[in-house]
């Protein structure tokens, strides 16, 4: 099969290395790709914002499938360009990909199917959200509506940060038609794992929990980015409760779609919450989380060609997946200045070193091969915030992670930012 991935982090870079794993593959391509993915597929120099250049090459290049990464193509309508073209496509129709691309659609779609979240309330304008100020207590949750690439969430401790984030939204104009509306909840209080399962339209195979550290410092502190680290098992949910999970958020979800005329088809992720009174839903994504799916990913033994190709199909032939034993664990590295303005262009050595040490596989996000002043011909540096995934399996977790931080100490960066605690909660109560 000849297969095209679209996307350019580590996400992307961590399906391109399952899918090349596969002995149904015969072509594989990125677009755009990077570096890193640049070494197991052929780049194609197409941003994965523009649709109708995609769907082109796709049409041209008979591509038997086509894997959507990133969020903005999905919300785009990438999938359905495809489709409208007789192209097989792994990834949810515009109209599906709003579960992810309007908050408000979400927390309307799960009060629709009662789907456990937290009370909320929508606003159109400064008024109407002032007007809902406390009126959920301290903190509050706002959300912008539309994608604002992980940027978009403020927890405001009290009435001052309510009273910023409000001004931010609706008269800077921070996030643009992206913040035209305002979801106000509820704060849950619990530990946070990701449930993702991929999606025919009407059945969904669940992959195992992941646990995402979103907090760009250690203990939780400072500001939201996109992932710091990563790990699977989550370590914080038995299995009853994801047995629970799966039929009350998972498969009401993907049934609740196709009722509603928006049939899924993709990887549907539901970032959820443990709270004293049962799992909660945050937020939905119609896509693969990452760094989660660079942990899920290695810990998958199932050729995953053939099962994306049957969720495009409409027709999984499998009941259930397959997973390894071990555990897996990553850490994010991130430019210095990182989620705000980061550093780039700085020199990175000591990848293929690191490589080396055993169950490690580095998966490359904002990377460039240039030749910056100082740099050498063929130098990898750093090209954006989340630069590198370094990822690890072992037999359990705590081996995992010692792999995964060996790893990060051999790669030569001294700008390297990361989080020195991935996982530590999480073994402290074991």
């Amino acid at each position: 099969m000849k297969v095209l991935v679209i996307g350019g982090g580590a996400r992307e870079h961590a399906l391109c290395w399952k899918l090349r794993e596969s002995p149904l593959l015969r072509d594989l391509y990125c677009a755009p790709g990077n570096p890193g993915i640049g070494e197991i597929a052929d780049l194609v120099p197409l941003a994965a914002e523009e649709v109708h250049r995609l769907a082109d090459f796709a049409f041209e290049m008979q591509i038997d499938l086509t894997v959507i990464g990133p969020e903005l193509p999905l919300t785009l309508g990438l999938a359905d360009e495809l489709t409208a073209r007789g192209l097989a496509v792994f990834g949810p129709s515009q109209r599906a990909a709003e579960i992810e691309g309007s908050k408000v659609f979400a927390k309307q779609f799960m009060e629709r199917h009662g789907i456990p979240t937290a009370p909320f309330v929508v606003a159109h304008s400064a008024a109407e959200a002032q007007a809902a100020r406390g009126k959920f207590g301290w903190p509050a949750v706002l959300k912008a509506d539309g994608l604002a690439a992980g940027k978009g969430v403020v927890i405001a401790q009290d009435a001052a940060e309510f009273d910023a984030a409000v001004q931010a939204v609706f008269e800077e104009r921070r996030f643009g038609m992206s913040g035209e509306r305002l979801v106000i909840e509820a704060f849950l209080e619990g530990e946070e794992v990701s449930f993702m399962a991929l999606c025919d339209g009407t059945r969904v195979l669940p992959l195992p929990l992941a646990k995402d550290y979103k907090r760009i410092g250690d203990g939780d502190s400072g500001p939201n980015t996109g992932g710091m680290g990563s790990h699977s098992p989550a370590g914080v949910v038995p299995a009853e409760t994801a047995a629970a999970i799966v039929e009350s958020v998972m498969q009401t979800t993907v049934a609740g779609m196709a009722a509603e005329g928006r049939p899924f088809t993709g990887v549907l992720y539901a970032g959820l919450v443990l709270t004293a009174e049962g799992p909660r839903v945050l937020e939905f994504n119609a896509r693969f989380g990452d760094p989660e799916a660079q942990v899920i990913l290695m810990r998958l033994e199932d050729d995953l060609l053939p099962l994306l190709g049957a969720g495009a199909a409409g027709n999984f032939d499998v009941r259930r997946l397959s997973f390894r034993k071990e555990a897996a664990a990553c850490v994010v590295l991130a430019s210095p200045g990182y989620p705000g303005r980061p550093v780039t262009g700085e020199v990175i050595r000591g990848l293929d070193r690191a490589a080396l040490l055993p169950g490690v596989e580095i998966f490359h996000a904002g990377t460039a091969q240039v030749t910056p002043a100082g740099a050498e011909e063929g130098d990898i540096v750093s090209a954006g915030g989340r630069v590198l995934s370094v990822c690890a399996l072992d037999a359990d977790l705590r081996g995992a992670l010692r792999r995964a931080y060996a790893a990060v100490a051999e790669i030569d960066w001294p700008g390297k930012v990361f989080r020195h605690d991935i996982g530590r909660r999480v073994l402290d109560q074991g």
